[in-house]
């Protein structure tokens, strides 16, 4: 006879979090790839950092932009510090830029993409990250450890 699963053990939200150094003298770029594996958006080693690029684009323009816009522009980034162009395909900038909702980093409003609400990067981890998104996951860990009383 054939075992019933009770539940899946797909997890409803995950958040990795990495301790680094303090930030000195790290060009922006660099302090956009430590905050994205900070965040584990970017796994150590990985050489296709496409995300770093599409945050520190949605950065440094501080205005909404289209995929098509973002694309453009990861691209000049990319160029312009001298780095290839692995994950730069349409498709992966749009999988990439859904990572980044996904964690509540960028939002879209009318098929562009911003900064959460026009908050800095800090005011979204606080409020977006920190206060809801990793309360939720804590207080569920909880639930279990109080479950197996």
């Amino acid at each position: 006879m054939k075992e019933k699963k009770v539940s899946k053990d797909t997890p409803l939200a995950e958040i990795t979090l990495r301790k680094y150094e303090r930030p000195y003298n790290l060009s922006e770029r660099e302090l956009v790839k430590k905050i994205c594996l900070s965040i584990g958006l970017l796994q150590p080693g990985d050489s296709r950092d496409i995300i770093v690029d599409i945050l520190y684009v949605l950065v440094k323009e501080k205005k909404e932009l289209n995929s098509k816009d973002i694309e453009e522009k990861v691209k000049a980034s990319r160029k312009r510090h001298k780095l290839q162009m692995l994950g730069a395909a349409p498709s992966n900038i749009r999988r990439q830029l859904k990572r980044l909702k996904d964690i509540f980093i960028i939002e879209s409003v009318r098929n562009k993409y911003r900064l959460t609400e026009k908050l800095t990067l800090e005011e979204i981890f606080e409020d977006k990250i920190e206060k809801f998104y990793l309360q939720s996951i804590v207080e569920r860990v909880k639930d279990y450890f109080r479950a197996l009383k």
